[in-house]
Protein backbone atom coordinates (compact mmCIF):
# COMPACT_ATOMS: atom_id res chain seq x y z
CA UNK A 1 0.00 0.00 0.00
CA UNK A 2 2.89 2.40 0.42
CA UNK A 3 4.62 2.26 -2.77
CA UNK A 4 0.64 2.74 -3.99
CA UNK A 5 0.32 5.63 -1.76
CA UNK A 6 4.35 6.67 -3.17
CA UNK A 7 3.76 6.76 -6.39
CA UNK A 8 0.40 8.44 -6.56
CA UNK A 9 2.23 11.21 -4.92
CA UNK A 10 5.08 11.59 -7.38
CA UNK A 11 2.31 12.07 -9.96
CA UNK A 12 0.21 14.48 -8.22
CA UNK A 13 3.19 16.56 -7.16
CA UNK A 14 3.73 17.71 -11.05
CA UNK A 15 -0.28 18.86 -11.00
CA UNK A 16 -0.29 20.57 -8.15
CA UNK A 17 2.19 20.85 -5.81
CA UNK A 18 5.22 21.04 -7.83
CA UNK A 19 3.55 22.62 -11.17
CA UNK A 20 6.18 22.92 -13.49
CA UNK A 21 4.93 26.12 -15.14
CA UNK A 22 2.74 27.59 -11.93
CA UNK A 23 4.68 26.65 -9.65
CA UNK A 24 8.28 25.66 -10.94
CA UNK A 25 7.64 28.57 -13.41
CA UNK A 26 9.17 26.18 -15.97
CA UNK A 27 9.01 25.94 -19.30
CA UNK A 28 7.55 29.26 -19.57
CA UNK A 29 8.54 29.97 -23.57
CA UNK A 30 6.35 27.95 -25.21
CA UNK A 31 3.60 27.97 -22.66
CA UNK A 32 3.36 31.77 -23.47
CA UNK A 33 4.03 31.28 -27.50
CA UNK A 34 1.50 28.09 -28.39
CA UNK A 35 -1.33 29.06 -26.13
CA UNK A 36 -2.95 31.26 -28.05
CA UNK A 37 -5.67 28.53 -28.69
CA UNK A 38 -6.66 25.69 -27.12
CA UNK A 39 -5.72 22.78 -29.80
CA UNK A 40 -2.76 24.45 -29.50
CA UNK A 41 -2.08 24.02 -26.17
CA UNK A 42 -3.24 20.36 -26.03
CA UNK A 43 -0.83 19.33 -29.00
CA UNK A 44 2.72 20.93 -27.34
CA UNK A 45 1.08 19.42 -23.99
CA UNK A 46 0.50 15.60 -25.55
CA UNK A 47 4.18 16.01 -27.53
CA UNK A 48 5.93 17.13 -24.31
CA UNK A 49 4.38 14.48 -22.01
CA UNK A 50 4.99 11.85 -24.52
CA UNK A 51 8.85 12.60 -24.53
CA UNK A 52 8.66 13.26 -20.75
CA UNK A 53 7.94 9.60 -19.80
CA UNK A 54 9.43 7.96 -22.56
CA UNK A 55 13.24 10.15 -21.92
CA UNK A 56 12.43 9.45 -18.07
CA UNK A 57 12.19 5.69 -18.62
CA UNK A 58 15.28 5.55 -20.88
CA UNK A 59 16.97 7.89 -18.61
CA UNK A 60 16.44 5.52 -15.30
CA UNK A 61 17.40 2.35 -17.36
CA UNK A 62 20.77 4.02 -18.24
CA UNK A 63 21.43 5.83 -14.77
CA UNK A 64 24.28 3.40 -13.63
CA UNK A 65 25.85 3.02 -16.77
CA UNK A 66 26.14 6.91 -18.23
CA UNK A 67 29.40 8.53 -17.06
CA UNK A 68 28.59 11.29 -14.49
CA UNK A 69 30.83 13.43 -16.71
CA UNK A 70 28.89 13.16 -19.84
CA UNK A 71 25.36 12.89 -18.15
CA UNK A 72 23.54 16.17 -19.36
CA UNK A 73 25.06 15.52 -23.44
CA UNK A 74 23.93 12.02 -23.03
CA UNK A 75 20.23 13.10 -21.33
CA UNK A 76 19.72 15.32 -24.01
CA UNK A 77 20.92 13.31 -26.50
CA UNK A 78 18.01 10.62 -25.46
CA UNK A 79 15.47 13.00 -25.26
CA UNK A 80 16.88 14.81 -28.96
CA UNK A 81 15.65 10.79 -29.83
CA UNK A 82 12.14 10.93 -28.47
CA UNK A 83 11.31 14.55 -29.83
CA UNK A 84 12.65 13.00 -33.36
CA UNK A 85 10.07 10.52 -33.58
CA UNK A 86 7.35 12.89 -31.65
CA UNK A 87 8.12 15.43 -34.38
CA UNK A 88 7.92 12.73 -37.11
CA UNK A 89 4.31 11.43 -35.88
CA UNK A 90 2.45 15.54 -35.53
CA UNK A 91 3.79 15.88 -39.01
CA UNK A 92 2.41 12.72 -40.58
CA UNK A 93 -0.86 12.70 -38.61
CA UNK A 94 -1.06 16.18 -37.60
CA UNK A 95 -0.48 18.38 -39.98
CA UNK A 96 -2.24 21.09 -38.75
CA UNK A 97 -0.64 21.17 -35.12
CA UNK A 98 2.85 20.60 -35.83
CA UNK A 99 2.13 24.01 -38.20
CA UNK A 100 0.81 26.07 -35.44
CA UNK A 101 3.58 24.40 -32.95
CA UNK A 102 6.17 25.69 -35.37
CA UNK A 103 9.53 25.99 -34.35
CA UNK A 104 8.89 24.98 -30.46
CA UNK A 105 8.03 21.37 -31.14
CA UNK A 106 11.76 20.43 -32.08
CA UNK A 107 12.83 22.98 -29.10
CA UNK A 108 11.03 20.56 -26.94
CA UNK A 109 14.84 19.11 -26.55
CA UNK A 110 15.50 21.90 -24.39
CA UNK A 111 12.55 22.25 -22.50
CA UNK A 112 13.94 22.77 -19.02
CA UNK A 113 11.00 20.37 -17.99
CA UNK A 114 12.22 17.53 -19.55
CA UNK A 115 15.80 17.93 -18.84
CA UNK A 116 15.18 19.28 -14.93
CA UNK A 117 13.33 15.93 -14.60
CA UNK A 118 16.06 13.55 -16.21
CA UNK A 119 18.71 15.70 -14.00
CA UNK A 120 17.02 16.09 -10.60
CA UNK A 121 14.53 12.70 -10.73
CA UNK A 122 15.14 10.26 -13.36
CA UNK A 123 18.81 9.95 -12.93
CA UNK A 124 18.45 8.92 -9.41
CA UNK A 125 15.12 6.91 -9.43
CA UNK A 126 13.76 3.59 -10.34
CA UNK A 127 12.16 3.20 -14.20
CA UNK A 128 8.64 3.18 -12.51
CA UNK A 129 8.51 5.94 -10.21
CA UNK A 130 10.64 7.89 -13.01
CA UNK A 131 7.80 6.69 -15.35
CA UNK A 132 4.87 8.15 -12.77
CA UNK A 133 7.31 11.70 -12.38
CA UNK A 134 7.42 12.01 -16.24
CA UNK A 135 3.72 11.52 -16.24
CA UNK A 136 2.76 13.48 -13.81
CA UNK A 137 4.57 16.70 -14.64
CA UNK A 138 3.23 15.92 -18.38
CA UNK A 139 -0.13 16.27 -17.26
CA UNK A 140 0.36 19.41 -15.08
CA UNK A 141 1.82 20.78 -18.02
CA UNK A 142 -0.29 20.07 -20.28
CA UNK A 143 -3.55 20.95 -17.93
CA UNK A 144 -2.03 24.68 -17.43
CA UNK A 145 -1.44 25.46 -20.93
CA UNK A 146 -5.07 23.91 -21.84
CA UNK A 147 -6.15 26.22 -18.61
CA UNK A 148 -4.22 29.31 -20.28
CA UNK A 149 -5.20 28.46 -24.13
CA UNK A 150 -8.87 27.67 -23.40
CA UNK A 151 -9.03 31.61 -21.28
CA UNK A 152 -7.18 33.54 -24.51
CA UNK A 153 -8.91 31.69 -27.11
CA UNK A 154 -12.23 32.16 -26.01
CA UNK A 155 -11.59 35.94 -24.71
CA UNK A 156 -9.81 36.51 -27.34
CA UNK A 157 -11.18 35.36 -30.28
CA UNK A 158 -14.93 33.92 -28.96
CA UNK A 159 -13.90 30.31 -29.78
CA UNK A 160 -13.21 27.36 -27.95
CA UNK A 161 -11.21 25.16 -29.92
CA UNK A 162 -12.61 26.84 -32.59
CA UNK A 163 -16.16 26.21 -32.24
CA UNK A 164 -17.95 29.96 -31.48
CA UNK A 165 -18.94 30.26 -28.32
CA UNK A 166 -19.01 33.90 -27.11
CA UNK A 167 -20.89 35.18 -30.37
CA UNK A 168 -23.70 38.10 -30.35
CA UNK A 169 -22.92 37.79 -26.30
CA UNK A 170 -19.43 40.33 -26.45
CA UNK A 171 -17.02 41.13 -29.00
CA UNK A 172 -13.16 39.37 -28.73
CA UNK A 173 -10.69 41.23 -26.92
CA UNK A 174 -8.01 40.46 -29.44
CA UNK A 175 -5.17 41.46 -27.11
CA UNK A 176 -5.42 37.83 -25.39
CA UNK A 177 -4.33 36.31 -28.30
CA UNK A 178 -1.33 38.87 -28.93
CA UNK A 179 1.94 38.26 -26.19
CA UNK A 180 0.72 40.89 -23.79
CA UNK A 181 -2.40 38.88 -22.89
CA UNK A 182 -0.29 35.61 -22.71
CA UNK A 183 1.68 36.99 -19.81
CA UNK A 184 -1.39 38.56 -18.21
CA UNK A 185 -3.14 35.46 -18.36
CA UNK A 186 0.20 33.86 -17.10
CA UNK A 187 0.43 35.86 -14.31
CA UNK A 188 -3.31 35.78 -13.13
CA UNK A 189 -2.86 32.24 -12.98
CA UNK A 190 0.23 32.18 -10.89
CA UNK A 191 -1.56 34.35 -8.59
CA UNK A 192 -4.06 31.78 -8.39
CA UNK A 193 -2.11 29.41 -7.71
CA UNK A 194 0.08 30.89 -5.48
CA UNK A 195 -3.55 31.89 -3.39
CA UNK A 196 -4.80 28.19 -3.54
CA UNK A 197 -1.99 26.83 -2.03
CA UNK A 198 -1.66 29.22 0.95
CA UNK A 199 1.63 29.26 1.81
CA UNK A 200 4.00 32.23 1.99
CA UNK A 201 7.56 30.84 0.89
CA UNK A 202 10.61 31.73 2.77
CA UNK A 203 13.74 33.30 0.60
CA UNK A 204 15.32 29.66 1.90
CA UNK A 205 12.46 27.36 0.87
CA UNK A 206 12.78 28.70 -2.61
CA UNK A 207 16.78 28.28 -2.86
CA UNK A 208 17.46 31.92 -2.39
CA UNK A 209 18.83 31.87 0.81
CA UNK A 210 22.10 32.93 -0.22
CA UNK A 211 21.20 35.90 -2.04
CA UNK A 212 21.95 39.20 0.65
CA UNK A 213 18.23 40.53 0.31
CA UNK A 214 17.33 36.98 1.42
CA UNK A 215 17.31 37.95 5.44
CA UNK A 216 15.33 41.60 4.36
CA UNK A 217 13.04 39.06 2.96
CA UNK A 218 12.76 36.65 5.73
CA UNK A 219 11.75 39.86 7.68
CA UNK A 220 9.20 41.38 5.31
CA UNK A 221 7.76 37.45 5.18
CA UNK A 222 7.34 37.70 8.92
CA UNK A 223 5.67 40.94 8.78
CA UNK A 224 2.73 40.07 6.20
CA UNK A 225 2.55 36.50 8.55
CA UNK A 226 1.94 38.92 11.83
CA UNK A 227 -0.69 41.56 9.91
CA UNK A 228 -2.66 38.20 8.81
Amino acid sequence: MSGKTSLFREFTKGIIKENPVLVLVLGTCPSLAVTTAASNAIGMGVAATIVLVCSNIVISMLRKVIPDKVRIPAFITVIAGFVSIVQMLVKAYTPDIDKALGIFLPLIVVNCIILGRAEMFASKNAVLASAVDGLGMGVGFTATLLLMGGIRELLGMGTLFGMPVLSGFMEPILIFILPPGGFFVFGLLIALSNKLSGKEKRPEDLGCAACPMAQGCSKIAEKEGAKK
